[in-house]
């Protein structure tokens, strides 16, 4: 067999390679648009796929240097931190507390199924991990981080099974979440109220005003970052010295929280739509290299086990949505809208939350509060409340 040892710099050539031929499939292909499917995603399981093919007929390999993911990975996750805004959050009101507080209930939910039906296959608890909250409230980028976490601990194929857990969601929870939001509304004979809906439209304003991003707006958001980083592995080498194990990432992103929040006291604007880009930018680069370095022969012994665990994940997703979402949210018409979200952000990602919506709506009503709180839990909050449950079962466990 011909081993291919690839250094840092081919390794990340690689990536590039793989980010442009999902590009190019995505484009030829509408399926794979209309689920939102990634781009790092397409490329990258075409890849993993040529591997297999390669472990099989014994005629190559691929050895790809860790470096540089490892290094985006916490890029990545150090700009989800610039998000968090505690400012934002009282801002959204009770609705976006009450919809975080549903949202990390089902997290433990899918976590609790997952480790339950690992156990009943006979496979490492931790497995069921790797088919709960990391890849599917998590998505692709939480599936990435953890599984390797996740494999070190002895569940070995963990990443694999993530990833392929992950797109999995993206598409179960784009199918579920119309005809759930379509019984509600049929069922209870929802309606929007007329008035409200006039004067949420009346006090919605656009932010998006068009910034310049020059070189030296670039290199400022980079240079926060890079703090961020830098005092945040710090932080988290500290505390292993203490007895508490941590990821990584989670030390930067909380720094990255901490002067996020800091500069919102002081009313100093920070580079969001910089950080927002080299943010994208690493974690398309993570996921390429993540997923080119998938081991998809690691799933045929998983086959059984992880297609049942999938599917009665998604049952479960359609209950919550249905008889919990929907009524922590208020029983009226925003909240089948939310709920409809709901499933394309707990199986898959807050994009998929988005489509659901959309196309929910423009079928039916107008609904500003879920497009509202939705994206603002999605983008903001539900990374730290799943890393923090994912961690305290990792520990648990391990």
């Amino acid at each position: 067999m011909e081993v291919f040892q690839m250094d840092n710099i081919a390794t990340l050539f690689m990536a590039v390679i793989v980010l442009l031929t999902g590009r190019f499939v995505r484009s030829k292909v509408g399926l794979l648009r209309r689920f939102f499917i990634p781009i790092p995603v397409i490329g990258g399981v075409i890849f993993a796929i040529l591997t297999l093919v390669g472990h099989y007929t014994n005629t190559f390999e691929f050895n790809f240097d860790g470096t540089l993911k490892s290094l985006f990975m916490i890029a990545f996750f150090t700009t989800i931190g610039f998000m968090a805004s505690f400012k934002l959050l009282a801002k959204g009101g009770v609705q976006v507390v009450i919809f975080l507080v549903a949202a990390t209930a089902l997290v433990i939910l899918q976590d609790v199924v997952g480790i339950s039906l690992a156990k009943v296959f006979g496979l490492p608890p931790l497995f069921g991990l790797a088919a709960g909250s990391v890849p599917l409230t998590g998505g692709h980028g939480t599936s990435g981080a953890f599984g390797p976490l996740l494999e070190q601990a002895g569940a070995t194929g963990a990443t694999a099974v993530a990833i392929a857990s992950a797109t999995y969601g993206l598409v179960a929870g784009c199918l579920i979440g119309g005809p759930i939001g379509r019984r509600l509304m049929t069922k209870f004979n929802l309606k929007p109220n007329e008035e409200l809906l006039a004067d949420e439209h009346a006090d919605i304003t656009n932010e998006n005003q068009a910034i310049e991003v020059t070189e030296h707006t670039f290199f400022d958001a980079a240079t926060v970052i890079i703090i961020s980083m830098g005092i945040g592995s710090v932080l988290v080498g500290w505390l292993k010295t203490v007895g508490i194990t941590l990821p990584i990432y989670i030390g930067p992103m909380l720094v990255a929280a901490i002067i996020r929040n800091i500069s919102d006291s002081m009313k100093k604007e920070l580079n969001h739509k910089e950080i927002t880009i080299i943010g994208n930018t690493s974690l398309s680069l993570f996921l390429a290299m993540a997923l080119m370095s998938m081991r998809l022969w690691d799933l045929a012994a998983l086959a059984v086990p992880l297609v049942t665990i999938l599917l009665v994940q998604t049952v479960l997703m359609g209950a919550f949505a249905y008889f919990v979402t929907f009524n922590v949210m208020g029983r009226d018409y925003d909240a089948a809208v939310m709920a409809c979200g709901h499933c394309g952000f707990g199986m898959g990602a807050t994009p998929n939350a988005i489509a659901n919506m959309e196309s929910f709506t423009a079928a039916n009503y107008p609904s500003f509060k879920a497009f509202f709180v939705i994206p603002l839990v999605g983008a903001l909050f539900i990374d730290f409340t799943n890393a923090s449950v994912i961690t305290f079962f990792m520990n648990m466990l391990g």
